[in-house]
C-alpha cells in the first residue's frame, strides 16, 4: 500500500511502516559490523536487505572509508538510486581521512548539488586539520557561513596542536559557548607547551570539571616535572577513572620513579590494559625483565600494545631469544603488529644478524603498509646491513624518499662496516648533493669507513675539515675513530700524542682502539701504558689484560704473559667468553669456544671439522700459534684453535646450509687471525660464500679472500 506522503513528495522513497523498524536495525547493523572492521558481514547484511534506504547506503559507504577501502566506497556511492545530504557528507568526511584524498573532499563539497550544512564544512576542516593543513583550514574556517561548537573546537584544536598557543587563546576567548571540551583542550594545549601556571588558571576557572579535566591538569603536572603537585591533585579528584590513575603512574613512569608507580599500581582498584602496558614499560626500561613478566602474563586481557610492551623490555634488556619467540607467539594468535613491535622486532633480527626471520618481518611490514613509515624503514635498513645484505639495504634506501639523517647515516656505516670505503665516502658526497646536513653519528661513520681501509690521508682532511668547517664539535666518539684510523695505519705514536693533545677527556673506547692498534703492531709499551688507564676506568674488565697477555704470547714473552693470566686470576676480572651462531630451521644455534658437546649434533659437526683439517693441511695451511693464550705445546694450541667457535658455526653452515646459499655467521668478539686465514681457505676449498660479522665489522669469505683485504 502506498505511503500517505507518496504523492505529494513523488522523488522521495517511502517505506511501509511496518518495515521501517526492520530497516532501521539493518542500518545499525551494518554500521556496527563497520566500526568492528567486519565489512563482510556489513556488505552481506547490506545486500540481503529486501527494501534498502538512502542511510542504509550511507551507512556502508562511511563503513568503507573506515576500513580502508576508497575505491569501493566511491563505487557505492556512484550507484546509489537517490542521495540526501548525508550521502555527500559522508563521502567529504571519508575523503577526509587519508591525507592524499583531501582534495577529493574539497571537490565532494564544491559538487553537492544541495545547500551544503555546517556539518558539510565541518568534516572537510576535520581533515585538513587532521594532516596539518592549517592554513587551508583556517582558510575554510573564515568561509563557513555558519560555524557552530564543533567547528570552534576542531579549530581550536588546530592551533593547539601546531604550537600556535597565542592564536588558539583568541579563538577561544571568542567562542560563543565553552563547554567543558574546549576548556579541556585548551588547558591540554597549555600544558603539552610548558605553560603549566596558565593551565591551572584555566583548570581554576572552569565553572564545570569532568574527570576529562582533572586528568589532563594531572598529566599536565606530570609531564612537566610537577609530580607533587600532580599527586596533590589527584589525591583530591572527586571521581577517578581508570585513565585517572593511569596518567599518575605514567607520570612516575617517564620520571624514573619505578617504586612509586609500582606502589601506584599495586592500589589500583582494577588493572586496566594501559596501565598494564605502562607498568611493563617501566619495568624493562629499569631492567626489570621478570616484573615486566609477571605483568603481562597475569594479563587476562591483551593488545597490540601489551605484546609491543613485553618484546620492548625482552629486546632492550638483550633477552634476544624471548623477544623473538615473543613476536612469533603474537603473530601466530592473529595479533597485528604496530610500529614499536616492528622496529623491536628488527632491533632483535639486527643483532642476531638473522637475516630469513628478518625477511618475514619485511613482508609483514608490506602487508601492514609500514614500508611508507620513515622509523621502521630505518631500521629495517639497519637490519639487512647488519645481516651482511648490503645489496637489499641499498634497494631499500634507494626506493624510499624523503631520506632523513639516520638513513643516510645507516648506509655509510653499512658500507663501512663491509669494508667498502669508496662506496661509504661516496654516499657520504650524495648525502651533500642532497643538502643533507651531516650528524655527529655521520662522521663517525665515515672516518670508521676511513679507519677500515687504511685511507688516512682522507680520514684526516674529513677530520680537520669537521673541526673548522662544520657545526658539530668533534667528541670522544670522534676522536676514537681517528687513534683508531692512525693505530691500525701503524701510526701508533701518533696516536698516543693525538690522546694526549685533544680536547677531551679520553674514555675507554680510546684507549682500547690504541690497544688494539698496539696488538696488531706489537707494541707492549704503549700496550701497557693504555692497559693502565684503562683499568682506572674499567677496573672489573679483563679485555684489556687478555689483549695485552696475547701481545707478551706473539712477541714471546712467555712470563709476562703468565703473571699477566695470574693477575686476571686474582683479581676475579670479568672475561668475555668467545661465542658465535648461526640461523638454521628458523633457530639460532649457538657454539662456544672449546666447548663443542654442548651442540646437540655434536657427532657430525665434529666429523665435519676433522675433514676440514685435513683439506686445510692439503691446501698449505699451517696454524697460527700465536694467537692462543697459553704456553702449551704445538698439538694442544693446534686443537684449540680448531675449536673456536666461528669454526665450529662454519662447520655446522657447511653441513646445513644448501650449496649455493652464504653460510652467515656470527661472532661476540672479534675473530682471531688463526681463523681469519682458515676461513679463507676454507671459503676456496668448498667453493662456498662465508660471511661472518665479528664485533667490529664483516668479512666477506671468497675463492680465497676476504673482503677486508687482510686490513682488520
Amino acid at each position: 500500500r502506498a505511503h500517505p506522503l507518496a504523492m505529494r513528495f513523488p522523488s522521495v522513497r517511502f517505506l511501509p511502516s511496518s518495515a521501517a523498524p526492520a530497516v532501521v536495525a539493518a542500518n545499525a547493523r551494518i554500521a556496527w559490523m563497520a566500526r568492528a572492521g567486519n565489512m563482510e558481514g556489513a556488505r552481506a547484511t547490506f545486500e540481503a536487505m529486501p527494501l534498502r534506504t538512502t542511510a542504509s547506503y550511507n551507512a556502508l559507504i562511511a563503513g568503507y572509508f573506515r576500513n580502508h577501502l576508497p575505491e569501493a566506497a566511491l563505487g557505492l556511492f556512484r550507484r546509489m538510486p537517490s542521495r540526501d545530504l548525508g550521502s555527500y557528507n559522508a563521502l567529504i568526511s571519508g575523503f577526509s581521512l587519508r591525507r592524499h584524498t583531501l582534495p577529493d573532499a574539497a571537490a565532494a563539497l564544491a559538487s553537492i548539488p544541495l545547500p551544503p550544512s555546517v556539518v558539510s564544512f565541518t568534516s572537510l576542516l576535520r581533515g585538513y586539520v587532521r594532516h596539518g593543513f592549517l592554513a587551508d583550514a583556517i582558510r575554510l574556517f573564515h568561509q563557513m557561513p555558519e560555524r557552530n561548537h564543533v567547528s570552534y573546537t576542531v579549530m581550536l584544536g588546530g592551533f593547539i596542536d601546531a604550537g600556535r598557543l597565542d592564536e588558539a587563546r583568541k579563538l577561544f576567548d571568542e567562542m560563543p559557548d565553552k563547554d567543558v571540551v574546549a576548556r579541556t583542550a585548551m588547558l591540554s594545549g597549555y600544558c603539552q607547551a610548558g605553560r603549566i601556571a596558565e593551565a591551572r588558571l584555566l583548570f581554576d576557572d572552569m565553572p564545570k570539571r569532568n574527570v576529562v579535566s582533572w586528568t589532563a591538569m594531572i598529566s599536565g603536572y606530570s609531564q612537566n616535572g610537577k609530580l607533587n603537585l600532580a599527586r596533590k591533585l589527584f589525591e583530591v579528584m572527586p571521581d577517578r577513572s581508570e585513565v585517572s590513575w593511569t596518567a599518575m603512574l605514567v607520570g612516575y613512569i617517564q620520571a624514573g620513579h619505578i617504586e612509586d608507580a609500582e606502589q601506584l599500581f599495586n592500589a589500583m582498584p582494577e588493572h586496566p590494559v594501559a596501565a598494564c602496558n605502562a607498568m611493563m614499560v617501566g619495568f624493562g626500561q629499569r631492567g626489570m625483565v621478570d616484573a615486566a613478566k609477571a605483568v603481562f602474563e597475569r594479563m587476562q586481557e591483551k593488545d597490540d600494545g601489551t605484546w609491543s610492551a613485553m618484546i620492548k623490555a625482552y629486546e632492550q634488556n638483550e633477552f634476544l631469544i624471548e623477544a623473538l619467540s615473543t613476536f612469533r607467539d603474537m603473530s601466530w594468535r592473529g595479533i597485528r603488529p604496530n610500529y614499536p613491535s616492528v622496529i623491536s622486532i628488527l632491533t632483535v633480527c639486527s643483532a642476531l644478524a638473522i637475516l630469513n626471520y628478518g625477511r618475514e618481518v619485511h613482508a609483514a611490514m608490506l602487508r601492514c603498509s609500514f614500508d611508507m613509515d620513515i622509523f621502521t624503514v630505518s631500521a629495517l635498513i639497519t637490519m639487512y646491513i647488519k645481516c651482511g645484505n648490503l645489496d637489499k639495504a641499498n634497494r631499500v634506501f634507494n626506493m624510499f624518499e624523503p631520506k632523513d639523517v639516520v638513513m643516510w647515516n645507516s648506509m655509510i656505516t653499512g658500507y663501512a662496516q663491509h669494508g667498502l670505503g669508496e662506496e661509504a665516502l661516496g654516499i657520504f658526497n650524495d648525502m651533500t648533493i642532497a643538502g643533507m646536513a651531516p650528524d655527529g653519528i655521520t662522521y663517525i661513520g665515515v672516518l670508521t669507513a676511513c679507519s677500515y681501509t687504511g685511507k688516512v690521508k682522507v680520514g684526516r682532511e674529513i677530520f680537520n675539515s669537521m673541526c673548522k668547517n662544520s657545526a658539530i664539535r668533534p667528541g670522544a666518539e670522534h676522536y676514537s675513530c681517528m687513534v683508531d684510523l692512525l693505530g691500525r695505519a701503524g701510526h701508533v705514536d701518533e696516536a698516543l700524542d693525538l690522546i694526549k693533545n685533544m680536547p677531551v677527556e679520553a674514555d675507554a673506547i680510546i684507549w682500547g682502539a690504541l690497544m688494539g692498534a698496539c696488538r696488531m703492531h706489537k707494541n707492549a709499551e704503549i700496550a701497557e701504558l693504555a692497559a693502565k688507564k684503562l683499568l682506572e676506568l674499567e677496573p672489573e674488565s679483563a679485555g684489556p689484560y687478555v689483549l695485552l697477555s696475547h701481545i707478551y704470547t706473539s712477541t714471546g714473552r712467555w712470563e709476562d704473559a703468565s703473571k699477566m693470566r695470574k693477575f686476571i686470576s686474582s683479581r676475579n676480572l670479568n672475561k668475555s667468553t668467545g661465542c658465535s651462531w648461526i640461523e638454521y630451521d628458523k633457530r639460532v644455534h649457538l657454539f662456544t669456544s672449546g666447548d663443542i658437546l654442548a651442540h646437540p649434533e655434536h657427532a657430525i659437526i665434529l666429523k665435519m671439522l676433522e675433514k676440514l683439517d685435513g683439506l686445510l693441511m692439503e691446501s698449505g695451511y699451517s696454524a697460527d700459534g700465536s694467537f692462543v693464550l697459553h704456553d702449551i705445546d704445538e698439538e694442544q694450541k693446534l686443537h684449540s684453535l680448531r675449536y673456536h667457535s666461528e669454526r665450529q658455526a662454519v662447520a655446522y653452515g657447511l653441513l646445513k646450509v644448501p650449496e649455493g646459499m652464504p653460510i652467515r655467521v656470527m661472532k661476540n668478539l672479534r675473530v682471531c687471525g688463526d681463523c681469519h686465514a682458515a676461513m679463507k681457505l676454507i671459503a676456496k676449498i668448498t667453493s662456498r660464500e662465508i660471511i661472518l660479522r665479528d664485533a667490529n665489522r664483516f668479512h666477506h669469505f671468497k675463492d680465497g679472500f676476504c673482503s677486508c683485504r687482510d686490513y682488520w
